[in-house]
């Protein structure tokens, strides 16, 4: 939940590698197996349906793939993946009044569905962190709507995660105690002035835990996405501890004990449960937690303002990344380039969709702003709002990391991209990211291009150029474009600058 003016040490972690967790598959092409611990009501079609002959083709190309590989970045094995994920919009928060599902939303359902959207994740406008309707933070700001909501989208086979902070909480809130955060760690802007709890305050925990299982269990939801609320200790400013803290775990700029052991709690109560557990660490962090794994989605990319600095500091994140460019900050070339920088790891980007963002939010009568006319979020609901009046028919704004003014083409292209993906990624994949020495190529790749292998009933190659320049590639096999499935095999190929090319192995 940074932003800009305190978003600087997501930015400049955008700007460096991240080192690899202690546990976690490195450069030598060692496996680590991913995905959550609980498995799906629904059985993976790769014990449910594979026949003989698509366990046979499935066996020889991960054969092929293992003895033509000799290095890679990393090798996974794909499970419970769900790549078609959405930030969706349910209306304006700070409001007049609540939000509440209706046609716009059955159809907006709709067309996620066919877009290919399997989970749905609700942010900071699901809930009542201001208490203006006689909620609070962890509860939704119209209980009977988030309800239909999930209803609606079940209907629909998607999944419904909401928003919850496992350190966030207001600052003038009547069940904050100050024993529970450190002095002078907070963050103010637009409508949020917070403090971080500290994940190793008893009281915090206390309060936090059982209104988070409350609100997965009385509503239907298919798990919870954390604003996780912390500063990783490589980058703290305030040293003093909270009155409340119980220093019980070690404390290192390479491991977050209390968080860690925080999260590991979340996470196992979610799995219980079945459900799924997005985390959002901030720019490009990822938690530092000595190989323990503490989500199934790790959600990146707020205030960074590089894609090319963003995709070399999360590409060695542990699976499964969901990075969304933030473009407030973000420039890019065009519409394809987003998934230019992801593809290749193992990663596909956060849609946002919903309801359009009207900027209404950023002057609701009664609400505080502490920044006033000059905070950039409050700047920007009213460039949103203006835009807005001035094409009424869009295209739209869904989200505060989305374009103003919106991008026609994001929709249908994310919808393209996904459809090439997909079948990449499908249950049961292995995959080996950023090749290194293989068979699969007639000589060395060019400078600047990256290629991943994905082997499964089918063995693919996604190949990435970063340079500026286009270059040509020459597979040692036949191969087709992903894209252009009826066209004839061949094993020479233009990659231009900046692009990807995704290539389906022929015979």
């Amino acid at each position: 939940m940074l932003r800009r003016d305190f978003l600087k040490t997501g930015a400049q972690a955008a700007a460096i590698s991240a080192a690899v967790p202690a546990g976690v598959a490195s450069a030598s092409g060692s496996v680590s197996v991913t995905g959550p611990h609980a498995v799906d009501p629904a059985t993976p079609a790769v014990l449910k349906s594979y026949t003989a002959a698509d366990h046979r083709r499935r066996l020889q190309n991960i054969g092929l793939a293992a003895h033509a590989i000799s290095s890679c970045l990393r090798k996974h094995l794909v499970t419970s993946y769900l790549p078609g994920q959405c930030a969706y919009n349910l209306g304006e928060y700070p409001c007049v009044k609540p939000w509440n599902p209706d046609q716009h939303d059955e159809q907006e359902l709709d067309r996620l569905h066919a877009h290919g959207i399997q989970l749905v994740q609700l942010f900071d406008e699901s809930n009542d962190s201001l208490r203006l309707f006689g909620g609070h933070k962890l509860t939704p700001l119209n209980p009977d709507g988030l309800r239909r909501f999930v209803e609606l989208a079940h209907r629909r086979g998607i999944k419904v995660i909401t928003y919850a902070s496992t350190g966030w909480l207001q600052y003038k809130d009547p069940d904050l105690r100050p024993e529970w955060y450190r002095p002078g760690d907070g963050v103010t802007v637009g409508y949020w002035d917070m403090v971080r709890c500290s994940p190793a305050s008893p009281g915090w925990r206390a309060y936090l835990l059982p209104q988070m299982v409350r609100f997965l269990d009385d509503f239907g939801l298919d798990g919870l996405y954390d604003d996780w609320g912390y500063i990783p200790n490589s980058q703290k400013r305030v040293a003093t501890l909270a009155k409340d803290e119980v220093p019980a775990f070690e404390e290192t700029p390479t491991h977050d004990g209390a968080i860690t052991d925080l999260l590991q709690l979340v996470y196992a109560e979610i799995k219980r449960r079945g459900g799924v557990f997005k985390l959002h660490c901030d720019g490009a962090n990822q938690p530092q937690t000595g190989g323990a794994r503490v989500y199934d989605y790790l959600w990146v990319g707020e205030g960074v303002g590089a894609a090319d600095g963003l995709r070399e500091a999360v590409k060695n994140h542990p699976p499964y990344v969901v990075p969304c460019l933030d473009m407030t900050f973000t420039k890019i070339d065009d519409d394809n380039e987003p998934y230019l920088h992801v593809i290749p790891y193992l990663q596909f980007p956060l849609l946002q969709a919903g309801r359009p963002w009207t900027g209404e939010r950023g002057w609701v009568p009664g609400v505080k702003y502490p920044g006033g006319e000059n905070d950039f979020w409050v700047k920007r609901c009213r460039a949103i709002a203006a835009q807005l009046k001035a094409h009424p028919d869009g295209p739209y704004t869904y989200g505060g990391w989305d374009s103003v003014p919106g991008r026609a083409e994001t929709r249908p292209t994310h919808a393209r991209w996904l459809k090439q993906y997909l079948p990449l990624v499908e249950e049961g994949t292995w995959a080996w990211l950023e090749i290194g020495q293989s068979s699969l190529f007639a000589g060395p790749l060019p400078k600047g291009v990256v290629v991943s292998a994905f082997a499964n009933r089918e063995l693919w190659l996604v190949v990435a150029n970063y340079s500026r320049s286009g270059v040509e590639v020459e597979t040692t096999a036949d191969h087709v474009l992903a894209d252009q499935p009826s066209s004839p095999p061949g094993k020479r190929w233009a990659v231009p600058a900046r692009s990807l090319r995704i290539l389906r192995r022929s015979g």
